[in-house]
């Protein structure tokens, strides 16, 4: 079992550690008022081939292995969340199914603009009624002719108000004792007839990745449209997605904890109190020992998670592993991070405040907690 980064892997993330100080951090307060990412900045990102890190140089992309792309989704979490939600929509969920399950013809015209950051792409999963339990959505598509119909709601939507492209989720085996298993996953753009956005949800936390409803009312589209051609397909294909979709998530957390600690250093080498720097009591340094402890464990578990998925080796357990504990631990740094700053960590115009608020949207993505922990269990025989 060989992990270890190499040189590459280093002057990657020296080289979007500083994009990320050098032309996001400086936007975050504009991006934060406004409640959207900025578009030049997303734009920029293809630019730069982030978008592509994932997939091969014939589409425009970088070929790179997962924990190069890990790499990339947690520098960009420790400069700004939003952000790295909306890049992790548009390099994975958002872009995955078209790429290993679309026709040629839907990678050129749409995968290919996605790298360059020229379309954008999102998932539809979630539904008012159906989270956790995915096996419980309502969305169905009914076969008519060469021709599949598409009726139902979609809730928690990344980037739907901007999103040339959705990959929408919907039952094609209306048995209710199929639960997950009957469900396939459809291609279905914008301006498609019958497909409506509603109004972006206003959301304590993440404010400037969007995230909306919208509505499938008798949405019409070829069956060419079915990833992978068949029904049935849609089960495996998601489950297989959602280990790579759950360590990245860790990656995210990995990112918010590191922002954590590197504010709360700061701030305890410049506060005073009762004549000394905070960061002179030992209270203060546990907490902070406490934090870069739970990074480090954190980083192993993400890192060791992307190298088992580039090994194709299962990793079921490892990846619900990774997205729990790093969760969890850029969660805890966060708070630590408003107790360290005290009274000013509730202060707006102070970080801690924003690595708090957004922390709280990485324990519901890609499986709660509790789902976790129901996986884990299952996963050693429970």
């Amino acid at each position: 079992m060989d992990f270890a980064l190499s040189p590459q892997h280093e002057i990657f993330r020296r080289t979007v550690a500083e994009f990320v100080e050098k032309e996001v951090m400086p936007c975050v307060p504009d991006m934060e008022a406004r409640g959207e990412w900025n578009v030049d900045l997303f734009r920029r990102m293809g630019e730069l081939g982030y978008f592509g890190l994932r997939y091969p140089e014939q589409y425009g992309g970088a070929a790179a292995d997962s924990i190069m792309f890990a790499i990339f989704l947690e520098e960009m979490a420790r400069g700004y969340m939003s952000l790295a939600a909306a890049a992790m929509m548009q390099c994975l969920m958002g872009t995955n199914f078209i790429y290993r399950f679309g026709t040629e013809e839907q990678r050129e015209r749409l995968l290919v603009p996605a790298i360059r950051g020229e379309k954008i792409g999102t998932i539809a999963m979630t539904e008012p009624g159906a989270g956790s339990d995915l096996g419980a959505i309502t969305t169905n598509a009914i076969r008519d002719g060469d021709d599949y119909v598409i009726d139902g709601n979609k809730t928690w939507i990344t980037s739907a108000t901007r999103a040339d492209f959705f990959t929408v989720a919907a039952k094609t085996n209306p048995d209710p004792k199929a639960g997950f298993k009957g469900i396939d996953m459809f291609l279905v753009e914008k301006g498609t007839p019958g497909l409506s956005v509603g109004k972006k949800i206003s959301k304590v936390g993440v404010v400037a990745s969007e995230t909306s409803e919208i509505t499938l009312r008798q949405v019409r589209v070829p069956k060419e449209n079915l990833f992978g051609g068949k029904e049935g397909f849609g089960f495996a294909a998601l489950r297989e997605m959602l280990n790579e979709i759950r360590v990245m998530t860790g990656a995210l957390g990995l990112g918010l904890a590191r922002a954590a600690r590197d504010e709360s250093i700061k701030y305890t080498q410049q506060r005073m109190a009762f004549g000394r720097k905070i960061g002179d009591f030992q209270a203060i340094q546990h907490k902070l020992a406490d934090i870069e402890t739970e990074i480090e464990l954190a980083r192993l578990m993400v890192y060791y998670g992307a190298w088992r998925i580039d090994q194709k080796l299962p990793c079921n357990k490892e990846a619900a592993i990774a997205k729990l504990y790093a969760t969890e631990a850029g969660v805890k740094a966060a708070d630590e991070a408003t107790r360290i700053f005290g009274a000013y960590g509730m202060a707006m115009e102070m970080t801690p405040q924003r690595l708090f608020r957004d922390g709280r949207f990485l324990l519901y993505g890609g499986g709660t907690s509790e789902i976790l922990r129901n996986i884990i269990a299952k996963e050693i025989g429970m």
